[in-house]
């Protein structure tokens, strides 16, 4: 079981954030065997692929420059021409297997950890000048299992070289017998197989380092518990700090709540232990929304304010209880008590007629309210 430093064990699995700081380091899981087994694999087959025509130019510019005329060898600027066409020549016939391999060597180190370019990896580290750390990793055991990768990987290539050499024996002979053109085609076809499977040798190891080279990356980035907590603290902010900041969010809710209140047209009371303030827009349409609520010492406040500013208090303690408890700020008021705060409304109109001098003051409104089950909270 891995330790940190700190003497503690390693048991958490990495978090997100560990595992994207780690990308950006360029810490990621990388195998040279897969590397090389897709760059052999890859050259190998483009051998076999592309040999063919590969000969057949190589044989057309040996032609070219074994049989040059007097006049030429003569004339520099002939010269000049012939090494530019037989340079064009071979970069053409060598083209297809470099862009094979260029490939392979591009798609075989992001097939294991995807692509990734990191700047922090180019920046020098001056660790790795101490001698004293080049020597811990010379005999750690990273080291150790670098070298039994190593000694595995060159006993499988000759094991299977060998016993490719020994399966080809005999066109190895026939080749000496064969005429020039087909002799230089039949060694590439040879030489080409023979890569192929040394490449499939490496197959068992690529198989083996792949896990591997997982595992270790893996448990690099495993974490103790106090580090998860501490990360946690990081990104999500320390208790105290959040206790503090939702205790401002409050303070700014209420202060922005309070500044509404002498825009209600109605604050409906308990009468003491709760208070609510509505306000209908009858040309935006919609329910009545609720733009002030609190209990005990606040709804004391929301009434003062209230009262400050002519706004009307209706006492209502059913009513009261049930929009404070169903409907958050801001919001409007649930579809059960339009019918219920319809009749308030109703009843705050006829009385700023009456105030007004246009009509007769209405009577009280009673409190048996049509508010439904669901809704009621009883006291």
């Amino acid at each position: 079981m891995a330790e940190s430093e700190s003497g503690q064990d390693k048991t958490e699995d990495p978090t997100d954030k560990r595992k994207k700081d780690s990308r950006e380091k360029g810490e990621v899981a990388r195998s040279k065997e897969l590397n090389t087994l897709a760059i052999m694999l890859v050259g190998a087959s483009a051998l076999l692929i592309f040999g063919g025509a590969l000969a057949q130019d190589m044989m057309e510019l040996m032609r070219i420059n074994f049989s040059l005329p007097r006049e030429v060898i003569m004339d520099q600027k002939s010269m000049t021409n012939y090494l530019l066409h037989s340079g064009q020549i071979g970069l053409w016939a060598i083209q297809p297997i470099m862009i094979s391999l260029v490939l392979a060597a591009i798609i075989g180190p992001i097939s294991l950890g995807g692509w990734l370019f990191a700047f922090g990896s180019l920046a020098p580290k001056f660790s790795r000048m101490n001698p004293l750390s080049g020597l811990k990793r010379m005999f750690s055991t990273k080291a150790l299992v670098e070298l039994l990768k190593a000694f595995a990987k060159f006993t499988i290539v000759l094991f299977v070289a060998l016993a490719v050499l020994s399966s080809d024996i005999d066109d190895l002979q026939r080749i000496a017998h064969e005429p020039l053109e087909l002799a230089i085609i039949h060694s590439l076809q040879v030489v080409g197989w023979s890569t192929l499977w040394m490449a499939c040798g490496l197959i068992i190891i690529a198989a083996v380092d792949v896990p591997v080279q997982l595992w270790e990356s893996h448990k690099k980035l495993l974490m103790t518990k106090q580090e998860v907590r501490d990360e946690h603290k990081d990104s999500e902010g320390r208790p105290e700090v959040k206790q503090r900041i939702r205790q401002l969010q409050r303070e700014m809710s209420q202060r922005r709540m309070m500044a509404a209140i002498p825009d209600a047209d109605v604050v409906i009371t308990n009468p003491t232990h709760y208070a609510v303030a509505l306000k209908y827009d009858p040309e935006k349409g919609g329910a009545p929304m609720l733009i002030a609520k609190g209990s005990d010492f606040l709804a004391l406040k929301i009434r003062e304010i209230a009262v400050a500013n002519e706004v009307l208090l209706l006492e209502s303690p059913a009513l009261a209880r049930s929009i404070y408890y169903s409907t958050e700020l801001d919001q409007e008021i649930p579809g059960g008590l339009y019918l219920a705060v319809a009749q308030v409304l109703a009843y705050v109109y006829q009385i700023r007629q009456h105030r007004a001098g246009k009509g007769k003051r209405p009577d009280p409104l009673k409190d048996d309210l049509p508010i439904p089950p669901d809704l009621r909270r009883d006291s």
